[in-house]
């Protein structure tokens, strides 16, 4: 179909955690900026149909009125008509929509959080989910116009695509055998109730946390794992650690320039598709990629399994290599 979707969270990067840190902040300013480098790039290389996720900063409006004013525009560039309600709820049904619009590539602008609710609603779509948020292990840092290249040709129809994606792995919350909620990344499990700010960033609160992935180069709790064990995209496991244990004491980077000294027990493996159970002790909330999710009372059990359900991601060197490899930039 020669269309591609393109996702910016106006939320991404302004939650708690750039109080308590030193991260980075993309302004959404920065982010029509990314935007419009993704459009000019994606239709010079013959993108026919853009989709854009409407907005409360009307991200996609601006870059619509800045490329024609400009007079660069020459793709078909539409915002989708959906109600926003300025939650996460624009996400996951903007993400919804695209996948039923047919996009052959989805462009997600934001952090953990906000690739996390485009997994929520996608299967067969292949995503590129660049960081402008401040949990930023999922998603990568990458230019937008090296975006717009590696889109148009997966949108392109001309060529062949092998081994240019991954199925990523996910974490499925299960409660009473129903599925309640997925992490991309990491699932905390804490002793923190306020959910107020949704981010979760105390680790003398948390008792347990879940990954698919795991290294000490990430930025985030997921890390705490990785100081121990690596844990790689492409592993067919993930693992669980429990800090209220004290057989070991790392350092490790929760926050952009925050360190952390932290108690933990070993490193237990959980294998694809095997389910680990925690009942709770007392009242608590669960964390899903950085945020607070799911509240919980004493005596709830929740079953965590990690799966190859994630989405499909596409890998920005792989599919620059295989396009130059057959002629996708020749003339």
């Amino acid at each position: 179909m020669n269309k591609i979707g393109i996702i910016a969270n106006p939320a991404s990067g302004k939650d708690i955690r750039r109080l308590v840190s030193h991260a980075t902040t993309i302004d959404n300013n920065e982010k029509v900026n990314i935007v419009e480098r993704i459009v000019l790039s994606a239709e010079a290389f013959g993108v026919k149909d853009i989709l854009i996720m409407p907005d409360t900063f009307q991200i996609g409006y601006k870059v619509l009125d800045n490329l024609n004013t400009l007079g660069e525009l020459s793709t078909n560039l539409q915002i989708i008509n959906m109600k926003v309600r300025g939650s996460i709820d624009d996400t996951i049904n903007a993400a919804k929509l695209m996948e039923e619009y047919g996009v052959d590539c989805l462009v997600v602008l934001g952090g953990d959080g906000t690739s996390r609710a485009v997994a929520k609603s996608i299967n067969k779509t292949p995503i590129i989910s660049i960081s402008t948020g401040t949990n930023n292990v999922y998603p990568e840092m990458l230019e937008g116009t090296v975006v717009g290249m590696a889109a148009a040709f997966v949108a392109s129809e001309k060529f062949g695509l092998n081994n240019i994606y991954h199925r990523d792995k996910r974490i499925e919350i299960f409660k009473d055998g129903a599925l309640v909620d997925i992490a991309l990344v990491d699932s905390v499990i804490s002793k923190n109730l306020f959910v107020g700010a949704k981010a979760i960033w105390d680790v003398e609160d948390m008792e347990k946390i879940i990954v698919t992935r795991a290294h000490p180069g990430t930025i985030g709790f997921s890390s705490l794992v990785g100081c121990r064990k690596i844990i790689e995209i492409e592993d067919d496991f993930g693992a669980v650690i429990d800090l209220t244990e004290n057989k070991y004491k790392i350092i490790a980077p929760i926050a952009a320039g925050t360190i952390e000294k932290v108690h933990m027990g070993d490193t237990k493996i959980i294998n694809l598709n095997e389910e680990y159970k925690f009942t709770s002790k007392e009242k608590g909330v669960i964390a899903l990629d950085g945020e607070r999710e799911i509240s919980f009372k004493k005596g709830e059990t929740f079953i965590f399994k990690i799966t190859r359900k994630g989405p499909i991601r596409v890998n920005i060197k792989s599919a620059l290599e295989s396009a130059q490899a057959q002629g996708f930039f020749n003339i």
